[in-house]
């Protein structure tokens, strides 16, 4: 059995830029142009601390959408999906009565990383309370709820292609409790 490939981060973005991107990291400059961008790590630690973090934006920028049930970080999720985060609906048999409740998973790497890095991923998995696809309408409120979605969605697949190449993480978890 082959191992799987690795997920090709910068997939879809122009040559020119996937090739600055590979070259920075060839001449080890990638990570001094990323911690400058982004010099520290956030705060949110716990599942209970994302959660009310993910409510606080909500509530900012989508008062009429459905609340999430349930918010927490996923340690197996970029393993097993190859996703940063998910937003799904449970549905759960109570009773006589058919409940959904809405769930939203953001990846544990997201838990070591600049605040501006979680927040583009909430944004994002926020957006799939109001629409399922990731089309102009879901970018359009992404961008609405986060004004440089898409530089910090290039700068994390940036990161990421990084640390696929062998690259130390660049904001060390400096607290481990859940």
């Amino acid at each position: 059995m082959q191992p799987k490939p690795q997920p090709d981060y910068l997939a879809g973005y122009p040559a020119n830029l996937t090739g600055q991107i590979q070259r920075l990291i060839e001449k080890d400059q990638l990570a001094g142009l990323l911690l400058e961008k982004y010099p520290a790590a956030h705060e949110i630690r716990t599942d209970r601390a994302l959660y009310d973090y993910v409510q606080q934006t909500k509530d900012r920028h989508l008062r009429n959408t459905p609340q999430p049930n349930k918010v927490f970080y996923d340690s197996k999720l970029q393993i097993i999906n190859n996703a940063l985060g998910i937003h799904a609906r449970v549905s759960r048999l109570q009773g006589a009565k058919l409940k959904t409740h809405r769930e939203i998973r953001i990846a544990t790497l997201f838990r070591d990383m600049p605040p501006q890095f979680l927040h583009m991923i909430v944004v994002h998995e926020l957006a799939h309370l109001k629409e399922s696809q990731h089309n102009r309408a879901f970018y359009q409120l992404c961008q609405h709820m986060e004004v440089d979605y898409h530089q910090l969605e290039f700068d994390l697949r940036a990161y990421l292609t990084y640390l696929d190449a062998d690259g130390q993480p660049l904001w060390p978890a400096n607290n481990t409790s859940k």
